[in-house]
């Protein structure tokens, strides 16, 4: 429902935007995303370049974040507040109010004036009403106000960081939040990011929420990184904009959740899926990070039983059964 609201909030609000005006935006943005220097100018600078980011790259983002959420949603935390550091239009907004019923508030901060001026647009008509709420205010990295929130997200913003600014971002959101989730696309380099924020969880003593099942160092071997995918469908304008023929997407990206201890009960997960599994005849494969801080190999036969049946329809990002 959300997802599909989003579309027709996004359609609605970039049907003034001439198709040239949306080509051009989306190039530059485009080349932005791709590179992995940190940013000059910000890059939301225009109504066309934000507007351009809503039908480009929002719906990707959305799905991701709620994604995410889901599984930060199954360990038992309950919000009531949420706060996103530099949120521009506001996809975690959007996949927050949608996993999470018991928020009361949302607040996005963001120094693009344009993306915030468009993510209140979209909120508008939106299924829920602590989203058709949400405050939209301009802030700076740095200068953040400082209300803490029982949640706090940073997603797809640290590529636009330099490693000092990276570090500072980080520690802000945990300074804030009793619950902090950071994700960034699935590429090698946005796992480096997610691995620096991973870090800084396990320095203060928080617990990790996830992905990983454990709190030691990343066992993936050189070269291998840890990420995800959240399948994404695209409307007729989003496949005009993105060149594509296919009706649907997938957005890969990697996360890490952390909490304040004591905030949620020991997890003790039994692994996490990392890849597709391989459903073979009578047995299925996953590769899988498992709680003793290793990764590998876990094959599932017919002989299990229920945990057999569970692994049929389990897939790449579950909880391994």
């Amino acid at each position: 429902m959300y997802a599909a609201a989003l579309r027709e909030a996004i359609a609605d609000v970039t049907r003034g935007v001439g198709s040239a005006a949306l080509a051009s935006a989306t190039e530059a943005l485009t080349g932005r995303y791709r590179s992995v220097a940190p940013a000059g100018p910000p890059i939301l600078d225009s109504a066309d370049r934000v507007a351009a980011y809503a039908a480009y790259r929002m719906p990707a983002t959305h799905a991701a974040l709620a994604r995410a959420l889901q599984a930060v949603a199954a360990t038992g935390v309950e919000p009531v507040s949420h706060l996103d550091l530099g949120g521009g239009t506001g996809a975690a907004a959007w996949a927050s109010a949608e996993v999470f019923p018991s928020l009361r508030q949302i607040t996005v901060l963001d120094q693009a004036a344009e993306a915030l001026r468009l993510g209140q647009r979209l909120v508008e008509s939106a299924p829920a009403e602590v989203l058709r709420r949400a405050g939209f205010v301009r802030a700076v990295a740095g200068a953040w106000p400082r209300e803490p929130a029982d949640l706090v997200t940073v997603s797809y913003v640290l590529s636009e960081l330099d490693a000092s600014q990276l570090k500072r971002l980080v520690a802000d959101a945990l300074s804030l939040g009793t619950v902090v989730v950071v994700v960034e696309p699935g590429t090698p380099d946005g796992y480096e990011r997610i691995l620096r924020a991973r870090n800084a969880i396990r320095d203060l003593g928080w617990q990790l929420l996830g992905p990983c099942p454990h709190d030691a160092a990343c066992p993936l071997a050189p070269g291998d990184w840890c990420h995800f995918s959240a399948r994404v469908n695209r409307s007729a304008e989003h496949r005009r904009i993105k060149g594509g023929a296919l009706s649907y997407e997938d957005e890969k990206f990697s996360w890490v959740a952390g909490a304040q201890p004591g905030t949620v009960a020991a997890q003790g997960i039994s692994g996490r899926i990392l890849r597709h599994p391989l459903k073979r005849k009578g047995f299925v494969e996953f590769q899988v990070c498992r709680p003793d801080g290793t990764a590998g190999r876990e094959v599932i036969s017919k002989r299990e039983g229920q945990r057999y049946r569970d692994a049929r329809d389990a897939e790449w990002g579950d909880v391994l059964p």
